[in-house]
């Protein structure tokens, strides 16, 4: 094997391994390893994370950069060398089959050549420049592309940075989601426990009346017993006697008799039997909490989870009347309303819009992606959307993003309600309208729910970072449908 060569051995020493140039301003990482101090740091931008080096992703001090001088000096004298390698070799090398100094360049082959190979016939017809001129023009074409691959590299290191950040949100948001679930379930272990202990408590109460109780009328009862057989063996044997003998005392005797009667023993009191009857409801309410608990908890926490996940993801949106304008009459399943003809008679609750006929969403969003799709049928004056939480309800409210509002509407032109109003063009009204919100990039999309055509986007960061319902306002016509 071939010794290496040592020039070339040192000029791959002195190359920064995330250029692949001579190393401009060389520091040194506490792993050991070199890099220029533009690269390192334009590596580093950005990043709110520790710090890593990009060969060994050993984790390092962030900024904590030492000047490596006997490396730069050392790329001096690469560089030297390099120069006068070149110019001993007549600026191109030896051409190995006429070894004449490589100071030519053919165009069609794309190779080196000497004056010699210029004058054969296998290059006479070719277009030669000198070798310098070749390598300026390929140097600045690679130039070109080496701004174009570093761009790019920018790009792939920023979207690494995006997406590390956005991990670490997601992973953060889990663990402190997972801290308040084991929180809560101990807090609900806790409390049923101490129901638990409460009610056998009181059953155990129950338990020691009723056996009190039980006590006494069987005591009571056997003293009773022994009273009425001594009297009757008493009356008996009177009865066996003479005459004149058994008439003696006979109304004393007569008397006994009549006190003698049986009494009832003492009954369980009715406050007793209405305590054990509290407890049976108490049960049978205990048992259809737990039922609706396990029912209902595997769907929230499936809601949950599908709000950090990013995929987009149908929801099933209800309405929440406690937030429905009085005119508006809702169904019981609160998947339609329409426009009453007269102002329902409800309570002017906060959370109740009273001037424009406008209807919220039970469910609220604040992570992920979700669609869900309303069926608007005819007429006009209907508005769908989304509404921040906080989106004021008194009054006449401006139906605007400013007014915490996002949406579209047919008012015989299709528009979407921004700051002026936007005309879409659309000459007819879609019969359905899906409504697709991205809470993670802060914007919403309404699509035709039929052939499932984009009708109008709020640009990404429209929308605030704080929980997103679902909004309608009705009009006049058709009810509005929330489709299942």
């Amino acid at each position: 094997m071939a010794a290496e060569n040592p020039v070339e051995s040192l000029q791959e020493e002195a190359t920064c391994p995330i250029c692949m140039e001579h190393f401009t301003e060389p520091v040194t990482l506490e792993c050991g390893h070199n890099f220029c101090r533009a690269c390192i740091s334009q590596c580093w931008e950005g990043s709110d994370t520790a710090a890593s080096c990009p060969l060994c992703r050993e984790t390092v001090q962030q900024r904590n950069l030492r000047p490596n001088r006997q490396l730069a000096n050392m790329v001096e004298i690469a560089k030297r060398l390099s120069l006068q390698a070149a110019k001993g070799a007549g600026g191109g090398g030896v051409c190995g089959e006429h070894q004449e100094a490589l100071k030519l360049f053919c165009e069609e082959d794309q190779t080196p050549i000497c004056v010699v190979c210029d004058r054969s016939r296998a290059h006479r017809a070719h277009t030669v420049i000198p070798i310098q001129e070749a390598a300026q023009e390929h140097k600045e074409k690679i130039q070109a592309n080496l701004r174009t691959l570093r761009e790019e590299r920018e790009k792939l290191l920023g979207f690494k940075v995006t997406g590390e950040k956005r991990s670490q949100e997601y992973l953060k948001q889990t663990e402190t989601e997972r801290q308040k679930i084991v929180s809560e379930f101990q807090q609900l272990r806790q409390f049923l426990e101490e129901q638990e202990r409460l009610l056998l408590a009181q059953l155990e109460k129950l338990d020691e009346e009723t056996v009190k109780i039980q006590n006494e009328n069987i005591t009571k009862v056997s003293e009773e017993i022994s009273r009425l057989s001594e009297l009757i063996s008493e009356l008996e044997g009177k009865c066996q006697k003479p005459a004149s003998e058994f008439l003696q005392d006979v109304r004393s005797t007569l008397s006994r008799c009549e006190k003698g009667k049986f009494q009832q023993p003492k009954e369980i009191s009715p406050e007793l039997k209405e305590q054990v009857s509290d407890f049976s409801q108490k049960t049978i309410l205990l048992s259809e909490t737990l039922r609706k608990f396990k029912e209902t908890l595997p769907s929230a926490l499936e809601t949950q989870i599908g709000e950090h996940l990013g995929a987009h993801r149908l929801v099933n949106v209800t309405l929440d009347p406690d937030t429905a304008h009085p005119q508006l009459i809702l169904s019981e399943d609160g998947k339609s309303v329409r426009y009453g003809d007269t102002r329902q008679q409800l309570p002017d609750n906060p959370e109740r819009f009273d001037t424009r006929p406008c209807v919220l969403g039970c469910e609220g969003f604040t992570l992920g992606r979700h669609w869900w799709e309303v069926e608007v049928g005819g007429g006009g004056g209907w508005a769908v959307g989304v509404a921040r939480e906080s989106v004021w309800r008194k009054g006449w409210i401006s139906l605007s993003p400013g007014g915490g509002i996002w949406a579209v509407q047919w008012v015989g032109q299709f528009r979407a309600l921004t700051s002026p109003v936007t005309s879409l063009p659309l000459s007819r009204a879609p019969s359905r309208i899906r409504v697709s919100l991205d809470c993670d990039r802060g914007q919403v999309t309404f699509i035709d729910g039929g052939d499932e055509v984009p009708i109008f986007t709020f640009p990404p960061g429209s929308i605030p970072g704080e929980r997103i319902r679902p909004w309608l306002r009705m009009g006049a016509g058709s009810p509005l449908r929330l489709c299942p």
